[in-house]
């Protein structure tokens, strides 16, 4: 199996002008998505507000779902940190079924904290949340732990399914319609049946 650490997300060199737009830009788009919803906000008034061109903005981060996906990235290197070497049951220590559990827990926890900037990375175009570099990373962790929790089953494909449970658009749904505590447990216990089941 492809290692995760191979998968987990690196920081990108940069020239130090570069640098800084990037972070004018990200604090610019993170403060008007915060005011205003990610859906009110045009790229033209990220631009003004980070004092940066246009084409500055366009070269660098395409779209606004270019630019959710660099604001999000900080936040899924940290989820990956405590996968890798955080405490258990998370973290390395304990039984793969409790770190799967752990696992959909804490990235609901992201999730729901930034549920309209996923849901636009996710569905900028056809298979976005397939081809953003952390999914790969979850995808392999669900996997690794589906493998050791439920010896015998398609892990890989188990690992898929699962994280459709948690697509941006599936949980905004669940939280809309069920509310967050029921979209949360009905995640978990899923995850549980896949290990425990036959």
């Amino acid at each position: 199996m492809e290692s995760l650490e191979l998968l987990r997300s690196r920081p990108v060199r940069e020239r130090a002008d570069a640098a800084r737009n990037r972070e004018k830009v990200l604090a610019a788009a993170a403060k008007l998505f915060a005011e205003k919803g990610v859906e009110a906000v045009s790229m033209d008034a990220i631009a003004a507000e980070a004092e940066v061109g246009k084409g500055t903005l366009f070269r660098r981060f395409g779209d606004k779902s270019g630019l959710a996906v660099a604001l999000l990235d900080a936040r899924e290197h940290e989820l990956q940190e405590r996968i890798l070497s955080g405490p258990p049951p998370l973290g390395p220590g304990a039984v793969a079924r409790d770190r799967l559990v752990a696992f959909f827990t804490a990235y609901l926890d992201y999730l729901l904290a930034h549920l309209d900037l996923v849901r636009m990375s996710e569905t900028a175009s056809q298979g976005a949340r397939y081809r953003i570099g952390a999914y790969r990373f979850w995808h392999r962790h669900v996997a690794i732990l589906l493998a050791e929790a439920a010896p015998g089953r398609d892990a890989d494909a188990l690992s898929h399914t699962l994280l459709a449970a948690v697509a941006a658009e599936v949980v905004g749904v669940l939280r809309d319609e069920l509310g967050e505590a029921r979209a949360r447990a009905g995640v978990t216990e899923l995850a549980r049946a896949v290990c425990s089941g036959s």
